[in-house]
């Protein structure tokens, strides 16, 4: 049976996006399956931001044929394992929760770099290049600790 991994950031076009395709690409896709979507119904059934398929592309990662979902409540029955970019993010999931074992799935995906930092994933959709660049350098770091980990 595959471990399974959500990352959610608002739209599913910048951050998330990011984070699936660079913890896939470090995981036995046989032992794993990671996913994203956002909490947000913005951008549904939308590629990813051509800034992240860029970025992506730049360190040998193809997210073009992701697709925006919106998170639902019966993630919490698919996925083992919830990793929202920010505060706002895991705010909006853990309203979401039905009880205890729904909330503990949830974390902050740099507590796997910072154990209760509470640190948040900088959303690059209103910045330049180099927001994304910087986004995708953190996001590699924190699913190198968390490949380690799995």
């Amino acid at each position: 049976m595959k471990i399974k991994i959500l990352m959610v950031c608002l739209g599913n076009i910048c951050r998330s996006p990011l984070a699936e395709g660079i913890l896939a690409s470090k995981l036995n896709p046989d032992r794993f399956l990671v996913n994203s979507c956002g909490t947000s119904s913005y951008h549904i059934g939308e590629n990813p931001d051509r800034r992240s398929i860029e970025i992506a592309k730049k360190y040998g990662i193809d997210i073009t044929n992701q697709r925006a979902a919106q998170f639902k409540i019966s993630d919490f029955d698919i996925y083992d394992f919830i990793y929202p970019m920010d505060s706002s993010n895991y705010d909006d999931i853990i309203k979401l929760a039905r009880n205890d074992d729904d909330k503990k799935k949830v974390k902050l995906i740099l507590n796997e770099l910072q154990p209760d930092a509470d640190l948040d994933v900088p959303d690059p959709y209103y910045g330049g290049e180099q927001g994304f660049e910087e986004v995708y350098k953190i996001l590699d770091k924190a699913c190198d600790c968390l490949a380690q980990k799995l």
